[in-house]
């Protein structure tokens, strides 16, 4: 196989949050990006929340250069072909391997033969996404964390048929972009997920079954473990019905240790999913 081309050009599928964050850090690092997402409306959604990120981070004296400088290395687009010059195309859609598997199958046949192929899933096979496509062996995830212009690392997870070359160039691109990176093999929930859903699923059951109130359960987590948040304000801050397609991810996979708390798929039932409509378990401004 080829050695991976340098990156010049980076192409994002998804304008979401991940989808956005991800475009908006390898801005930030100089490279040229385009940000696809199917409707125009996602994506000037999209490009929104990057103007904000960058403001904000302006403000605290974090960027190196101007939010404008940084901004105009991205376009938007509803066009797939758009990124046919990409060196490198990282997906960030939805975690239903359906709609990856169809992202990777249109990106095969628009993107140089050339081009790594990289996937943001936190919880699906990377072997399974890759067979969509002619080259199995340029496909890899690349596994931002949330928020991904603060959060420091990016785990790297090596499908099947993954070339070591280009386990070494997904390395290397997240250490441009100014992150950490580990290295998973392609099992369900990597290293994160596996522990963490677990973690934020038994959290939910305490406060469920009177262990303690939900602050004290998050503080003793904090304080007793000294993690940055506990696990019903990380459930909300990532997403309610994104820790529930995860978790349920998990049960099919690895069985009942992995079982979504009640209360859980209650509360996404009820559509309180966290901080992004305004209340999980605590509630936000």
């Amino acid at each position: 196989m080829d050695e991976p081309a340098d990156v010049e050009r980076v192409g994002v599928v998804g304008a979401g949050t991940m989808g956005h964050g991800i475009a908006q850090v390898a801005a930030t690092a100089g490279y040229d990006v385009t940000m696809r997402d199917v409707e125009r409306e996602y994506v000037d959604r999209g490009l929104e929340g990057i103007d904000s990120s960058l403001e904000r981070l302006a403000a605290k004296g974090a960027l190196d250069e101007e939010p404008a400088t940084i901004r105009s290395r991205i376009a938007g687009t509803t066009d797939l072909a758009d990124l046919a010059d990409a060196d490198l195309v990282v997906e960030a859609v939805i975690e239903d391997l359906a709609v990856k598997r169809d992202v990777f199958a249109d990106l095969d046949g628009i993107v140089d033969g050339d081009a790594v192929l990289a996937t943001n899933t936190s919880t699906l096979s990377i072997t399974e996404i890759a067979s969509a496509t002619g080259r199995p062996e340029r496909v890899v995830g690349l596994h931002f964390m949330n928020p991904v212009p603060v959060m420091d690392g990016v785990e790297v997870v090596v499908g099947e048929r993954t070339d070591a070359a280009v386990v070494e160039f997904a390395h290397g691109f997240a250490e441009e972009v100014g992150k950490e990176t580990w290295e998973s093999d392609d099992k369900p929930g990597f290293v994160t997920n596996r522990i963490l859903m677990p973690w934020i699923n038994e959290g939910i059951r305490a406060y469920d079954e009177g262990v303690a109130t939900r602050e004290d359960v998050d503080r003793g987590m904090r304080l007793g473990t000294n993690v940055p948040m506990g696990p019903l304000e990380l459930a909300d801050h990532i997403g309610l019905d994104v820790v529930l397609d995860a978790s349920e991810t998990l049960h099919e996979e690895l069985g009942d240790r992995y079982k979504p708390a009640y209360l859980l798929k209650r509360k996404v039932a009820a559509g309180d999913l966290g901080k992004k409509t305004g209340e999980g378990f605590h509630v936000y401004e």
